[in-house]
């Protein structure tokens, strides 16, 4: 066991998830078992992440983000670079944590990894590990090869483990799987914006998209000369639309593949969506669309699935 008391409590969640709520979350683990990818997910769920901080400097780092800055949630990332006398001090440094901003506030996640894995990843990526890095640049420091670096690393780091309140053993874990562990974790709400964007093909397509539905097989209204300094948010261009069924059946299709497809993400490790929705000059056709499709997609799709309409071209209008 590379940690005792408080680390066996593997299912902790922090205690609120309020976007008032301050929560300091200190991040560790062995280097290679993906210490930095929790952080980068911390990041994209709305924490302030820093890494490779030195753990000295950890309780001014978060009263400067907290206090001065004004920021709820942050994200802190200490590691084997740290002094070592730095890292044999950690108790200290935890509470004085948990005293400035309350102990249900304040939580450690440790990440590690079984030792073949760990090789296997330094092996692929042909990192060096930080201790021989060390090494290498302090006669003082004792010289290891890989395995035994690894092994002494967990020795090192053992003040900071047996702290932690959530361990996360990314040993099968996928980064998919990593991000949806440590969502359930730490209580975060997964959630995902839908952009709908509607766009003129003659000033080009949108380079972001994910989806790109044309629809320029339609009717367009700009050929009706009544209709031509009207949009596709205007009343007289819906009931010109009406009077094509191929219209509604247009949307009917785009409406039944984004229900079917766009739930899939939520486990997919992805914040946003965006689905281009193109015309001719991003006017009538692909507003009118668009429009149509987040007032029906925001009634169907799962909560955690947010709509936002937005149309690129309307300062050309």
């Amino acid at each position: 066991m590379e940690a005792t008391g408080k680390a066996q409590q593997q299912n902790t969640v922090v205690a609120s998830n309020s976007e008032d709520a301050i929560n300091v979350l200190v991040i560790s683990g062995r280097s290679g078992s993906g210490k930095t990818s929790v952080l980068n997910i911390l990041e994209d769920l709305g924490y302030y992440s820093i890494d490779n901080l030195p753990l000295s400097l950890v309780p001014e780092a978060a009263h400067k983000l907290i206090s001065e800055s004004g920021l709820k949630r942050i994200a802190l990332g200490v590691d084997i670079r740290s002094p070592r006398a730095d890292l044999s001090n950690f108790s200290a440094i935890h509470d004085t944590l948990k005293q400035t901003y309350d102990e249900k506030n304040v939580q450690v996640i440790y990440v590690t990894a079984q030792e073949g894995t760990l090789v296997a990843r330094f092996n692929a990526t042909r990192r060096v590990h930080p201790l021989m890095a060390q090494d290498s640049e302090d006669s003082e420091h004792t010289s290891y090869n890989l395995p035994a670096a690894i092994k002494k690393e967990v020795e090192l780091l053992q003040p900071i483990a047996s702290h932690a309140d959530i361990i996360i053993d990314t040993t099968k874990l996928n980064i998919h799987q990593l991000k949806e562990r440590l969502r359930e974790q730490i209580g975060a709400e997964n959630k995902i914006v839908i952009n709908l964007l509607s766009f003129g093909f003659k000033y080009g397509s949108p380079i972001d998209a994910d989806f790109v539905f044309d629809v320029r097989i339609l009717p367009n209204p700009h050929w009706n000369p009544a209709l031509r300094s009207a949009t596709g948010l205007d009343g007289e261009v819906a009931e010109f639309f009406a009077d094509y069924p191929e219209v509604a059946e247009m949307t009917d299709d785009i409406d039944k593949f984004l229900n079917r497809w766009l739930p899939d993400f939520l486990h997919n490790n992805r914040h946003t969506v965006t689905i281009g929705i193109g015309c001719t000059g991003g006017k009538h056709r692909s507003v009118f669309i668009t429009e149509q499709l987040r007032n029906r997609l925001a009634a169907s799709l799962p909560t955690e699935l947010t709509v936002i309409a937005k149309h690129r071209e309307k300062s050309r209008w």
